[in-house]
C-alpha cells in the first residue's frame, strides 16, 4: 500500500514532469553524472552527462546501523515487497 512519500521533478522549459509515489521511506536521486557522451542508445542518440534523471525508491543508506531509521530486517523465509509508481506528464509545452 502506498504512503504519502512522493517526489517530483519538473522542467519548466519543456513542461515535462515526473512524479513518483512509493511506500519506501527514502529515495536515491540518479542523474547520470558519470556519462561521458560516448554511450549511444538504440535510437542512435548519444547519452551525455545530465541528459536524464530518475528517483530510485529505497530505504535509507546505512539503515541496519541506525536504530532510529526504519528497519530493513527481512527474516529467513520472509518476502520483501514494495510499490513505486512513476507518472509522466506535460503541461502542453512543445518539446
Amino acid at each position: 500500500m502506498l504512503t504519502s512519500h512522493w517526489y517530483r521533478g519538473w522542467d519548466p522549459a519543456s513542461g515535462r514532469e515526473l512524479t513518483v509515489w512509493t511506500n519506501q521511506p527514502g529515495v536515491q536521486f540518479y542523474s547520470g553524472n558519470f556519462l561521458t557522451g560516448t554511450l549511444v542508445g538504440i535510437s542512435g542518440h548519444t547519452y551525455r552527462q545530465g541528459a536524464g534523471y530518475t528517483f530510485e525508491s529505497q530505504h535509507y543508506p546505512n539503515s541496519p546501523n541506525q536504530p532510529n531509521f526504519p528497519s530493513t530486517e527481512l527474516p529467513a523465509g520472509g518476502t520483501f515487497a514494495s510499490q513505486t509508481i512513476f507518472a509522466f506528464s506535460s503541461n502542453g509545452a512543445r518539446w
